[in-house]
């Protein structure tokens, strides 16, 4: 079964380096950011987490957790996370999932869902298509999902800017234009009439075209 944005994030019971989680649970309140790996000691996956460690206390400001993922079991996760420390100058302190069964890398479509065996056998190769981001609302809603090949190091500022578009456009009838960044003008909601944007942006906008309305950022 194929996910889209706005499907109900698939929940699961997994062993993480924190222990065992429900993953809805988990997330309670929070926004969420699943970010999954085919293998552990992998290279490009190395310098992935260890950026995420670095930047997690954006995230945490944000209200927004973070939880990686790897088909190989827990406690080799341990061992790379040293590796991780070591390479990159930042500790994990996020969980990682071991997904040794399959079972979050299938429910997430990243595997098809009749693939048999486990991890044991497996090689980053043969998983290559685990290499997905999903952000998850706190209604646990799928918000974005983005997947990248295996020698492409994914940009987790774009993953950053990304959300606070999303809860600053979920909070006000706003949309964000290519490129924006937090505190850059936004475009009114195609959906708000000029006589309702009177009331919701008293300061008024600049009508580029009728459907382009620019107006400052809301705060």
């Amino acid at each position: 079964m194929s996910l889209r944005i706005n499907d109900i994030a698939p929940n699961f019971d997994a062993q993480t380096t924190h222990g065992m989680i429900n993953f809805h649970q988990w997330i309670g309140d929070s926004w969420a950011i699943l970010f999954s790996h085919p293998k552990d000691f992998t290279p490009v996956c190395t310098t992935e987490l260890g950026y995420m460690a670095k930047i997690e206390p954006e995230f945490t400001k944000r209200n927004c957790k973070l939880i990686g993922l790897s088909l190989d079991p827990v406690d080799r996760h341990g061992s790379w996370a040293k590796d991780i420390e070591e390479t990159q100058g930042a500790a994990v302190k996020y969980p990682m999932i071991g997904d040794t069964d399959l079972n979050v890398a299938k429910l997430y479509n990243m595997l098809p869902a009749d693939e048999s065996g486990n991890s044991d056998a497996r090689t980053a190769a043969n998983s290559a298509t685990v290499r997905s981001v999903f952000v998850i609302g706190p209604d646990k809603k799928i918000k974005l999902m983005m997947t990248y090949p295996m020698t492409t190091g994914r940009n987790f500022d774009e993953i950053l800017r990304a959300l606070d578009s999303m809860q600053l456009t979920v909070k006000y009838k706003v949309a964000t234009p290519v490129n924006w960044k937090n505190g850059e003008d936004v475009i009114i909601a195609g959906s708000v009439s000029d006589e309702d944007a009177k009331t919701l942006f008293p300061q008024g906008w600049n009508t580029v075209k009728p459907y382009l309305r620019v107006v400052k950022q809301p705060k």
